[in-house]
């Protein structure tokens, strides 16, 4: 199995990729048009990237091409669409960094609260300044408004406790039992959190439903001097919005990530975060912690070389989940040549697409059960034809509810 790695990767990924008989390629310069180029040329199986974009370019630049691994937890960065119309599996390593952007949140929180880069900038510049930097509120006893509730914001609760804070959170998901459990408030809405909130952080996926939730009603709907944290993506932030209010005196902010932040390494900036009043920013380094790299890269790993052994694929994001299948099919037969072909070929002619497949072979691998969900039912007479082959026990077919 051939690996091409288009970003920066542990070397210990890179040694257990080998370890296991991969052939690895890596280029961490790789991007757009060259990693377009650089795919066509290699044909890997597998592609693992970071921060690098792929395309749609990309995805149809080799047919060998079979897996996209994301060496973290989001995959805005990738093509979801474009890999699921050529077949090729978009897995991620989610949950592996969640520690490091938690603890670079309350980085941010302390730095706005104790005014940390400032200070350093005076000192560095010669400058003492002793009275102006000595009106921290604190965070003991502030409440912490957690908008999501996955892997990253669930590491945020126990870190708030830790300082004495209230913790109420908003998601669609969580039910009041959920919030009971974690020893947490919840929110009825967004603005409602938002009202209640001295520090808002947010913690939620990039999708369509989340672009821009953190609008300019929400920013009003905030506490005058509250601290507004962005460790998760920066389109979720309407961020004209939240400069004007931090301008204005509003409120104050700490992000990772904002828009127009330089896609590389390394490289000038020059946009509306530069000389922001109000506004920290770190350089989208939330997840870049020595452990927090190391515990992707063994992920990584996992995910390859299962796929390698067996074809299974860890923590795919791209496979529908029954969204489209309508009716499973039951098939009992004989272990032998040609009966999945029969199979297939009577639902062919049927007109019937298969949308997922599982052949369970049983004892002693004298008999076994298909399991075929599909898009649509099959005719009585299908169902007899397929009956009728002599290595088939029996055939049935029943409705998949929809919840």
């Amino acid at each position: 199995m051939k690996v091409l790695v288009a970003d920066k990767l542990e070397q210990s990924a890179l040694d257990g990729m080998k370890a296991i008989g991969c052939e690895v390629i890596q280029d961490a310069d790789l991007n757009g048009e060259s990693l377009t180029a650089a795919i066509a040329e290699h044909k890997p199986n597998v592609l693992v990237v970071r921060s690098t974009k792929v395309d749609a370019a990309a995805m149809g630049a080799a047919d060998e091409l079979t897996l996209v691994i994301r060496a973290g937890a989001g995959v805005n960065t990738i093509d979801i669409e474009a890999a699921s119309q050529r077949g090729v599996y978009v897995a991620n390593c989610p949950g592996k960094n969640s520690i490091a952007v938690a603890e670079l949140a309350f980085g941010l929180m302390l730095s706005l609260d104790r005014f940390i880069p400032d200070c350093v900038g005076d000192l560095r510049a010669g400058k003492w300044n002793k009275k102006a930097y000595s009106k921290g509120r604190g965070l003991y006893g502030l409440t912490l408004g957690l908008v999501g509730m996955g892997n990253i914001a669930q590491e945020m609760i126990p870190r708030a406790k830790a300082f004495g804070m209230n913790v109420i959170a908003f998601s669609r998901w969580m039910q009041p039992e959920s919030a009971a459990a974690l020893g947490i408030a919840r929110a009825e809405s967004l603005e409602d959190l938002a009202s209640q909130s001295d520090i808002l952080s947010v913690h939620t996926a990039f999708t369509p439903s989340t672009k821009g939730m953190i609008s300019a009603d929400i920013i009003s709907k905030m506490r005058p001097g509250a601290l507004l944290i962005n460790t998760s993506r920066a389109e979720v932030v309407d961020q004209e919005a939240l400069v004007a209010a931090c301008e204005a005196g509003t409120i104050r902010a700490g992000l990772d990530v904002f828009d127009g932040e330089p896609a590389g390494a390394e490289g000038d900036y020059s946009g509306s975060m530069q000389g922001c009043k109000g506004i920290y920013c770190t350089h989208h380094v939330g997840a870049s912690t020595e452990q927090a790299q190391e515990a992707v890269a063994a992920e990584v790993v996992r995910i390859v070389t299962d796929y390698k052994s067996m074809g299974i694929v860890h923590n795919v994001v791209n496979v529908s989940k029954g969204a489209v299948a309508t009716h499973l099919l039951i098939v009992r037969h004989q272990d032998k040549v040609g009966v999945l072909a029969h199979v297939l070929s009577t639902l062919k002619d049927e007109g019937v697409n298969v949308q997922e497949m599982e052949n369970i072979i049983l004892g002693g691998a004298q008999s076994a059960i298909a399991q075929i969900a599909l898009d649509k039912n099959v005719s009585p007479a299908g169902l007899l034809k397929l009956k009728a082959h002599p290595a088939i026990f029996d055939a049935s077919i029943f409705d998949i509810p929809k919840h």
